[in-house]
């Protein structure tokens, strides 16, 4: 591995518990059939990339979401059904990032949305009484506001020409094995990071 200056983090599953059942549960107990069709781990329909580029307000994306289904939902219900992955923010890794950040340039970049990232800011708050989970890194880069997504190869070129970054000198870490595929074609070193291990066992 060539030296590593920078670091790029992803989010879900790296820092922030990830339950991709529960929300899988809590759309199932509203009639939606075939929720993999929809939204997995490593995949997405449409309707979801749009979410998740900003292609589609969370109103758009409700709206869609009915149609898609033929369910008559609330908003509400969408809402709290798509939020129910989102778990804790285990404060000992947020503790081990503030010391990663002395030694490398971090950033992170997530696939995520506007109705997530508010939630998700939200649970931030409450397990640390700090205002923004943004704060640890010198940019925290989102889907939905860079218009572009993992594991696509040119988001990943798209975000190292925005912070001025050269590949061979940057670490990119995810969980998923699509999204360390796209960034390998773009040239960035890379480590799949799977459970049980967590960031405690990188060897940085």
């Amino acid at each position: 591995m060539q030296k590593i200056k920078n670091i790029i983090f992803d989010l879900g599953g790296i820092f922030i518990e990830i339950h991709f059942a529960k929300t899988e549960e809590a759309f199932t107990s509203l009639g939606v059939n075939n929720w993999s069709r929809f939204y997995t781990q490593s995949t997405a329909s449409t309707l979801f990339e749009n979410l998740e580029t900003g292609k589609f307000t969370p109103e758009e994306f409700y709206e869609g979401f009915r149609k898609e289904t033929g369910l008559n939902l609330t908003n509400e219900q969408i809402k709290d059904s798509w939020n129910a992955m989102l778990g804790a923010f285990p404060v000992e890794r947020l503790k081990w990032l503030e010391e990663i950040g002395k030694r490398y340039n971090i950033y992170l970049y997530s696939n995520t949305n506007a109705i997530h990232y508010d939630a998700f800011q939200k649970i931030f708050r409450e397990c640390t009484g700090k205002q923004s989970f943004d704060d640890y890194f010198i940019k925290a880069h989102y889907s939905h506001e860079l218009g572009l997504r993992k594991p696509y190869p040119q988001s990943y070129t798209k975000l190292l020409e925005i912070e001025n970054l050269k590949a061979e000198e940057t670490l990119f870490i995810d969980d998923t094995a699509k999204n360390i595929e796209g960034a390998n074609q773009a040239g960035l070193q890379t480590v799949l990071l799977l459970p049980p291990k967590t960031v405690f066992d990188l060897a940085l």
